[in-house]
């Protein structure tokens, strides 16, 4: 973990490098009380329930996940998902406890600790590096809009969490959760494992309990994948719905930004929160139109009648994660749901190219941009930073390369033809001729595929091997995609995706909340060092 004072070592040590080349009857018993859920398990509700009849205060409970990160995460297991404290996180506390009562009732995330992925800038004295030591400079000059939002409703920002560097868009042989400053984050559940990327800190942290609720982005996969290998909630939510201005980008094409969180009501809540029109990003300038108070679409009947259908090409790579869907698929049933088994989705493995060839396009563009409303760091586009990391080789580069910067660099401008007949035909076969024509064809309301498989052990020599995927189609199309804890293979955390049109938030948290109330299946870390504990302690199961 990076806490501030660490974190600002490292920034010493970095301009060190730089010199040189983080009732009542009285017969019967009273009923014995119901022990209140522990702090780092309570939902949005029941903190704010303890908050306002007085039994703790903003102060108290902050602190209480302070020193949680700084046993569980910097110390003890070690899980390494906090990269900074925020170094203010308890003078917002006293704020927030100053404030008149109806003004805090009024607030929706108020006194909640929420971490923020360190690819979001705030406009503090927490850095915004997306992992990269050649960030280690001037913090950014002002808030991220959807930290903006978080703040005005009463969150919170506890610290940044670490990540796959660079979003994990520096190379092909990358190992997810690694970044030059901070180090590996590690799946809390078993500690050699992989918590997937690049919202691995985001994810890990929500799973270990040290934070209420997380935001993680991502361009494909990003907030799903980690979402789903460590146990957790995770909301992708359509191109458009939340503002990405303030956030070191990949692709203005696909990136989004997101909650992660241990419930289904909890990621709502705070997608209300954060999302919206915003003037400074074009893409959300409908999204007023579109997003909404997402909490009034928790029902537990939300299954009922609803057209769910099963993606089986996305799956298939597992026999554990089939049985897995499987008993999705019964539990959908059994609340009323029509399942349709399978469901093709055209044109599947037709436009990976093209997502590649838009991804390199729109990364350095769009990088270029946000560099240059940074000032007081050592690089100002994707060219300096490429030779940045060559200059410091040792410490950027040990285990993989930076091939991506590379083929990013050598891409010319937006108007080339290659650039838009890629995008083209990404956002034609993704959703038009694929998402859309499948949810046509059968009349569906949704689609089900698993996320991912269970979390792979983490190798920094060969980086990842993912098994196995879910997230391509609405990534690439900007849909929203829901993934949900599901069940457990040898103490791994497996979740399924619900995933449809675009602006389709409020039934996909319909859904989700159903089948998440229907099985009931987070349970927390138990820092397993290897599968062999696992074993030794008794494979959880999946339902």
């Amino acid at each position: 973990m990076r806490l501030h004072i660490t974190r600002t070592l490292s920034l010493m040590l970095f301009l060190a490098l730089s010199a040189t080349a983080p009732g009542l009857r009285a017969a019967s018993p009273s009923p014995a009380p119901v022990p209140a859920v522990p702090l780092d398990q309570a939902s949005i509700a029941e903190l704010h329930q303890r908050l306002f009849d007085g039994s703790i205060n903003v102060q108290e409970l902050t602190q209480y996940f302070l020193d949680r990160i700084a046993k569980l995460d910097q110390a003890g297991p070690h899980v390494n998902s906090v990269i900074e404290v925020n170094p203010d996180a308890l003078e917002i506390a006293r704020q927030l406890d100053a404030e008149p009562r109806n003004l805090a009732r009024s607030q929706p995330l108020y006194g909640i600790p929420i971490l923020l992925k360190d690819n979001i800038d705030t406009g503090d004295r927490m850095l915004t590096t997306a992992g990269s030591l050649a960030l280690m400079g001037a913090p950014a000059a002002r808030d991220a809009t959807l930290v903006a939002k978080l703040r005005k409703a009463g969150a919170v920002i506890l610290g940044k969490t670490n990540l796959s560097e660079w979003a994990n868009f520096r190379s092909e042989h990358s190992t997810s959760g690694w970044s030059g400053e901070g180090g590996l984050t590690h799946n809390p559940y078993i500690l050699d494992r992989n918590a997937c990327g690049s919202s691995s800190g985001s994810a890990a942290a929500v799973a270990a309990g040290f934070t209420t609720v997380a935001i993680g982005t991502e361009t494909d996969g990003s907030i799903v994948c980690p979402s789903a290998v460590n146990g957790v909630v995770g909301i992708k939510p359509s191109l458009g719905l939340v503002s990405r201005a303030g956030i070191i980008p990949i692709s203005h094409n696909q990136d989004t930004a997101g909650p992660i969180a241990r419930s289904v009501a909890d990621a709502a809540a705070v997608l209300t929160v954060i999302s919206g029109s915003d003037p400074r990003d074009p893409y959300t300038k409908n999204a007023n139109r579109h997003g909404t108070g997402y909490s009034r679409f928790l029902t537990a009947g939300a299954l009922k009648g609803k057209r769910i259908g099963v993606v089986r090409a996305l799956a298939g790579y597992d026999p554990n994660v089939d049985r897995i869907l499987d008993d999705s698929i019964a539990v959908l049933k059994a609340r009323g749901a029509i399942v349709i088994d399978p469901v093709v989705i055209p044109h599947l493995d037709d436009y990976g190219k093209a997502e590649q060839t838009v991804l390199l396009y729109d990364f350095k563009h769009d990088l270029n941009a946000y560099l240059a409303t940074r000032k007081g760091l050592a690089v100002h586009n994707l060219a300096e930073l490429i030779a940045f990391d060559k200059a410091y080789a040792a410490q950027e580069m040990p285990w993989f390369g930076q091939d991506e910067f590379i083929a990013a660099e050598a891409k010319g401008p937006l108007t080339a033809k290659a650039y838009r007949d890629a995008l083209a035909k990404d956002k034609r076969l993704s959703g038009p001729e694929g998402i859309d024509a499948a949810m046509k064809k059968y009349q569906l309301d949704a689609l089900l595929a698993p996320t991912t498989g269970p979390a792979w052990t983490t190798d920094l020599v060969n980086g990842d091997h993912v098994t196995g995927g879910s997230s391509s189609p609405a990534a690439v199309a900007g849909y929203p995609d829901i993934t949900v804890p599901a069940g457990f293979v040898h103490c791994l955390p497996v979740g399924m995706s619900f995933f449809s049109g675009k602006w389709s938030e409020p039934k996909l948290i319909g859904i989700a909340y159903a089948f998440e109330q229907a099985t009931h299946i987070y349970r927390p870390p138990q820092y397993l060092a290897n599968v062999t504990d696992c074993s030794q302690k008794g494979d959880p199961g999946h339902s």
